[in-house]
């Protein structure tokens, strides 16, 4: 099975109260030929540092991401989300920055609420911070509401934290738990990992705090959810129902 090995840097650091808490946006792109442009420009007004991981795209996503003002992280062959993930922290920390945050290419994510999630960071060091959709249910599709319902609920049971949101990918890391917390990366895991991290960032000790932020579903030409309902959300249980029962 593999295990997250995150770059190993010499010692956890945060940020001095005294000087501005520095981070880089990661975000995994697979087919967002159609989004990833507005995406990365209006990240671009909220952050410095932007590292794409173009994880194997079937469309001109890579065609795109040239030229734009990114580093771009490139997987040949695709490797699922969870991998995406990992290849942008071990970009980010080489970087050096405090934090990451992470969004999607799909413009489900309002790059305009990257300030709120520095905000919640400033206020609870070394917390993880998680963007909540749930504020206005009535914006997100019924099958995916759901399906996340229930997966909040069982990883709240499996982390001991009342957790609002598990699926929403709008996060912002603290150095410290990426250096710290692995969670499985294959590609079987690939929307498992953010479920596993939550779990396993919780019974480490670091706070998980909520942001609230509005869902956005944007119609077709954009290509819709890579999350499978079932066969992901199925996953995801099997990987709670293990943890629980290994305490």
């Amino acid at each position: 099975m593999e295990i997250a090995s995150v770059i190993e840097p010499p010692g956890s650091r945060a940020a001095p109260a005294d000087r501005p808490l520095s981070f880089a946006v990661v975000i995994p792109a697979f087919n967002e030929q159609h989004t990833i442009a507005e995406v990365v420009a209006r990240a671009r007004k909220h952050a410095d540092k932007i590292f794409v991981v173009e994880d194997g795209s079937r469309d001109d996503t890579f065609a795109v991401l040239q030229g734009l003002p990114v580093a771009v992280v490139r997987h040949e062959h695709n490797r699922g989300k969870a991998a995406s993930l990992v290849s942008g922290f071990r970009a980010a920390m080489a970087a050096g920055v405090d934090a990451v945050i992470t969004l999607d290419g799909d413009l489900q994510h309002a790059p305009e609420d990257i300030p709120r999630f520095l905000e919640e960071a400033r206020k609870h060091p070394n917390s993880l911070v998680v963007g909540s959709r749930w504020e206005r249910k009535g914006r997100v599709p019924a099958v995916r509401r759901a399906a996340n319902a229930f997966a909040n609920f069982w990883i709240s049971i499996a982390s001991g934290e009342k957790i609002k949101d598990s699926q929403c990918g709008f996060r912002l890391y603290p150095r410290r738990l990426i250096e710290t917390v692995r969670a499985r990366h294959g590609r079987e895991a690939c929307f498992v990992f953010e479920s596993e991290i939550l779990i396993n960032a919780a019974r480490a000790d670091f706070p998980i705090r909520f942001v609230a932020i509005d869902p956005i579903y944007l119609p077709q030409p954009h290509r819709r959810s890579h999350y499978r309902a079932v066969k992901d959300t199925a996953r995801i249980f099997r990987m709670v129902a293990a943890k629980i029962l290994r305490g």
